[in-house]
């Protein structure tokens, strides 16, 4: 493998677009979403919002943290395995260096009231952002009656009876295939 001239400056253009989300997004990855929009699909316009969609939808449905699981899916689309490389790296390096800067001090700011209402503060901007987030994937979902029957018994499972994301992805995933299956099949006959 090797990083061409032109290749290499996607790369550092993923890598210092992935920094910025990462260093100025707080609430992780759901949070960071509505950024990785704005930057990766209407100012470099490197994917479009159906595929960013498809990216965070595998990367809320496969092992890790999602903000670095969809990194690592826009780098590798947009400048292959390297792209991938930087753009993880990016997203990854600022939350590194606060936490290695905050370790330091952190029995020493955690009691002080400015830092808690700051805290306070950060909690409900993040909350902004993740109703964001979620707005913009309810208006890109499909709006049919199993869509909204899936919202609502998944809402369900996880807030009434605590059930784990793992298991309403994955049966969200096979339900989704009973019924495509079915209409295929209900189609067939006609």
């Amino acid at each position: 493998m090797k990083l061409s001239k032109d290749n290499l400056k996607r790369c550092l253009g993923l890598f210092l677009v992935f920094f910025k989300i990462g260093a100025f997004t707080f609430g992780g990855g759901v949070a960071m979403i509505p950024f990785m929009e704005r930057e990766v699909v209407e100012k470099k316009k490197w994917i479009d919002k159906d595929v960013l969609l498809d990216i965070v939808v595998v990367s809320e449905s496969t092992p890790g943290p999602i903000a670095i699981n969809a990194a690592t899916f826009i780098g590798y689309k947009t400048a292959g395995f390297f792209g991938s490389m930087f753009a993880t790296l990016g997203v990854v390096l600022p939350s590194f260096i606060i936490i290695l800067g905050l370790s330091f001090c952190l029995e020493y700011v955690w009691t002080v009231p400015v830092v808690q209402f700051a805290l306070r503060g950060i909690r409900a901007g993040v909350l902004a952002l993740v109703v964001k987030a979620l707005w913009s994937l309810f208006k890109k979902t499909p709006k049919n009656t199993f869509a909204y029957i899936m919202i609502i018994l998944s809402f369900l499972a996880v807030v009434i009876f605590d059930i784990k994301v793992l298991i309403i992805i994955i049966s969200g995933a096979l339900l989704g295939l009973a019924v495509f299956f079915i209409t295929k099949k209900a189609g067939e006959k006609k």
